[in-house]
């Protein structure tokens, strides 16, 4: 199976960089903050919930933003945002790459309780970066995962049913 996906920017307003008729175009979109890293708590949280609250969004990519030894996490309040996921279908990324291993997995047991689906993402920049899949696997089995919470593990025909499933105008 195919699947038209992309990754699309939260820009700072909670907005994202492609209009709701260009989103509308792909199977699957997921959203990440690339971008003004250093805005207050208050302020990134309503950013993410505004984002995760477009009927087009499927993903939230690495929800923290965190690069482990580079970066820290923007200061956001992660459980309103998992609430905001949770509320409105959208999965929520775990990073397995090494530098990222963004959703933080003491968070995500806290998400599944709220009903959160979860996709191991790889954030891979080069073919190599394909073997760090082990480590999102990890991650979402120390914060209790399933197989049946992660959408990785559904057939492509599933796959397509949950993405289906989201509410759409």
């Amino acid at each position: 199976a195919t699947f038209r996906s992309t990754e699309v920017d939260i820009k700072k307003d909670g907005s994202l960089d492609f209009d709701d008729e260009t989103l509308a175009g792909f199977d699957c979109r997921i959203a990440a903050i690339h971008s003004s890293f250093t805005m207050s708590a208050a302020e990134m949280t309503a950013r993410i919930v505004k984002a995760v609250s477009n009927q087009f969004v499927d993903i939230l990519a690495h929800p923290t933003g965190r690069l482990l030894l580079q970066r820290e996490p923007y200061a956001v309040n992660v459980e309103e945002v998992l609430h905001a996921c949770a509320l409105h279908g959208v999965a929520v990324e775990i990073s397995a790459h090494p530098l990222r291993l963004d959703l933080d997995w003491r968070y995500i047991r806290k998400a599944r309780d709220l009903g959160c689906k979860f996709a191991i993402g790889l954030d891979a920049h080069e073919k190599e970066d394909l073997d760090f899949t082990h480590l999102g696997v990890a991650i979402a089995r120390k914060g209790w995962l399933g197989k049946g919470n992660v959408l990785n593990c559904l057939t492509a025909a599933q796959f397509r049913k949950w993405l289906s499933s989201k509410r759409r105008k």
